[in-house]
């Protein structure tokens, strides 16, 4: 046997080692993928300083028009209230649907079946219905009065606004509590039902405390969604701080240039106060995760 034929059909020499030698995968290196980018309170900062940065750059109004800059603060203050309208709103909301949603979620985890049923198919209809369309629903629908015991409650506008917000909150907290509840292994109701312990006394001193933990970050996810969806209420008429902006603007002349500065110090305000919540949430998502 010649030596092409020892070395293939293609004549190509190749090393052949020692007699015994087996043939091995040699070593290669795995291409680094870099981790996609993330935001970090940096980039708020950033956003901050570039919008100082350009505010002087669209004054180019006539000489006695004030500047976008100038504009901005003159109406900070005004702006201010109706932004701190828009969180008390948004607290308003997640308490009212906080306390009716854990109730609904209790109840879709209750013995009888019809309770459970009706449960279940309240909340689905409000998780699944957009929050603008529950919104018109309850301003539209709900007398601006009610007569209680011969007197009469009036129902604001922002009092309406409220508590058409808080049905898709109730919704969310049922389900969040629901899947808590679900979360837990069946060997601590086990465990309580071998100690004698009734049903509502297991769920609510051995079950719901360790659900504290895993409702905690979706329920912060809930208010951040619910802070931000707010501004929703001047579609129907609610005097908060995208209304105020709207009328701000009208006030000014109605000048192109202030629209951007204008809108842009209210999208900075609600990233501010929401920003930070995401933060604490993901944080508490680490630290409470369960293995």
């Amino acid at each position: 046997m010649n030596a092409s034929d020892r070395n293939g059909p293609g004549g190509d020499a190749r090393p052949t080692g020692r007699p015994g030698d087996l043939p091995v995968l040699l070593p290669f290196e795995i291409p680094y993928t870099a981790p996609p980018a993330r935001l970090r309170p940096i980039h708020g900062w950033l956003l901050c300083g570039l919008t100082i940065v350009a505010l002087p750059a669209w004054a180019q109004g006539g000489a006695a028009a004030l500047s976008p800059l100038e504009v901005v603060v003159k109406w900070a203050p005004l702006l201010l209230t109706g932004f701190a309208f828009n969180v008390a709103i948004s607290l308003m909301a997640m308490a009212i649907g906080t306390a009716a949603g854990i109730g609904l979620g209790l109840a879709m985890l209750a013995e009888g079946r019809v309770l459970r049923r009706i449960a279940w198919s309240a909340t689905q209809v409000f998780r699944n219905v957009p929050w603008l369309v529950l919104l018109f629903f309850v301003m539209f629908l709900v007398p601006f009065q009610v007569t209680v015991f011969g007197l009469r409650v009036p129902l604001p506008d922002w009092v309406k606004a409220t508590f058409g917000f808080s049905l898709p909150v109730m919704a969310n907290v049922a389900e969040i509590v629901r899947g808590a509840v679900r979360s837990v292994p069946n060997t601590q109701w086990e465990a309580a039902e071998s100690l004698a312990f009734t049903r509502r006394q297991t769920l609510w001193r051995i079950i719901l405390p360790q659900c504290v933990k895993r409702m905690l970050p979706p329920w912060m996810n809930v208010y951040s969604l619910i802070a931000m969806a707010t501004v929703q209420a001047s579609i129907v008429g609610v005097t908060e701080m995208l209304t105020l902006t709207g009328q701000v603007h009208a006030a000014e002349g109605g000048r192109p240039e202030l629209f951007a500065p204008l809108y842009g110090f209210a999208l900075l305000c609600f990233f501010l106060y929401c920003y930070p919540i995401d933060r604490l949430t993901a944080g508490l998502e680490r630290r409470f995760e369960t293995r």
